[in-house]
């Protein structure tokens, strides 16, 4: 019995330690949440900030994915703010100018952020320039093109079908007018069901294949808990106004991500890549092939974040996207990403962007002075990445 229970705390005390960062995360977010709900008054924690909140997360944690599978494979991207701007300016010059359909603009922005991907992915992979210069010149290229697209100016107001995707809500079917969204509530259902799902066939794989796993009672603990996560989440936005095209997107964006990562070759050779590129070679794997394929990818995911963020602005500005890139690099690496390569998660990366917009928002409340707010923005990041070597010299 005594080894019984011996061996059930040794696992229970490897998975923390194996999810150490990912269990880190949720305590630093509960923690903000709990600070900024009392310094002030209650405001924070209230359905319209937290609504307004998770929209304000969107165009970051978006980034943030891709940005995320860049990181893994040993590289960056310094660019995406200036091209999520640009490709943003795009779509409202042509819809503002020149009166183009909603889903033509989206389509032509979709394609700026293709080709930019395609240009990064050749210098970088084929030709062998470093990803930091290939994508910094790229930066400083693309906020000078933003400024010739719009003439410097603020190019609006977009319109409403454009304007849905950053600022509408899912519509109710039969509950208008009883307090809450039922569309909402039955996507938020849909979305708990397939993560119990997901987790438990998970569980089961790992049976099968060998590997350690949680004991029955600690797992049922843990899917519960996190399904209440869910259910709090959700929650927030079924009893206000419901849950947000760009919500929406950003959970499929995720689900996508997350199993393109972790499920297919394609995600478990960008890893192989960042963990160390020349057995990955050795093994087989053409290197030059998944990196190019890895930048267009993040070109168009960029331009979606982009979209998204013109939409929620209903106008295209010259400083659109300024330091996106910066906050998307910082909430990948709060996440779990290391800048060494070969780790980091999808769901990390969004944890992580929630956590940087959740410090935007509590201090914007407590109208700290923006030079504090950069600063303490600035330490988070260092310890982030201190906390990564640290566990790694472990």
């Amino acid at each position: 019995m005594q080894d019984n229970e011996t061996s059930l705390y040794q696992t229970a005390v490897n998975s923390f330690k194996n999810n150490f960062r990912q269990y880190t995360m949720i305590i630093a977010l509960a923690a903000i949440w709990i600070i900024f709900t009392f310094a002030t008054n209650h405001i924070f924690i209230t359905p319209r900030n937290l609504s307004n909140l998770f929209l304000q997360t969107v165009p970051v944690a978006i980034l943030a994915a891709g940005m995320t599978l860049i990181i893994v494979t040993g590289n960056i991207d310094l660019s995406v703010g200036a091209l999520a701007g640009f490709c943003g300016a795009v779509a409202a010059v042509l819809q503002v100018k020149y009166q183009f359909g909603t889903f033509s603009v989206i389509l032509a922005a979709l394609g700026v952020g293709l080709v930019i991907g395609l240009w990064h992915g050749f210098w970088i992979a084929y030709q062998k320039v470093p990803a930091f210069i290939v994508t910094l010149s790229s930066m400083l290229a693309l906020r000078g093109a933003v400024l010739g697209v719009t003439d410097g100016m603020t190019i609006g107001p977009m319109q409403d079908s454009f304007k849905a995707i950053g600022q509408k809500y899912l519509p109710p079917y039969f509950s208008a007018g009883a307090g809450f969204n039922d569309s909402s509530l039955a996507v938020a259902l849909i979305c708990i069901t397939l993560f119990l799902i997901f987790d438990w066939n998970g569980r089961r794989a790992r049976i099968k294949f060998g590997f350690e796993v949680l004991p029955l009672n600690a797992q049922i603990l843990r899917m519960t808990l996190i399904a209440l996560a869910m259910a709090a989440f959700f929650s927030v936005m079924i009893f206000y106004q419901g849950i947000a095209y760009s919500v929406l997107l950003l959970i499929a964006i995720t689900v996508v991500f997350s199993f393109v990562s972790t499920d297919t070759v394609f995600g478990r050779r960008l890893y192989a890549i960042g963990g160390n590129a020349d057995a990955a070679r050795l093994s087989g794997i053409n290197i030059e092939k998944n990196i190019l394929m890895l930048y267009l990818i993040y070109g168009v995911l960029t331009a979606v974040a982009g979209v998204v963020l013109t939409a929620r602005l209903n106008a295209a500005t010259t400083s659109a996207g300024t330091n996106m890139e910066l906050d998307a690099i910082a909430a990948a690496v709060i996440g779990g990403t290391s800048l060494l390569g070969g780790e980091g998660t999808i769901v990390g990366a969004i944890i992580g962007a929630l956590i940087m917009a959740s410090l935007d928002n509590g201090m914007s409340l407590m109208n700290m002075n923006i030079t504090y707010q950069y600063i303490i923005k600035g330490m988070i990041l260092l310890f982030a990445v201190w906390l990564d070597i640290y566990n790694r010299r472990k």
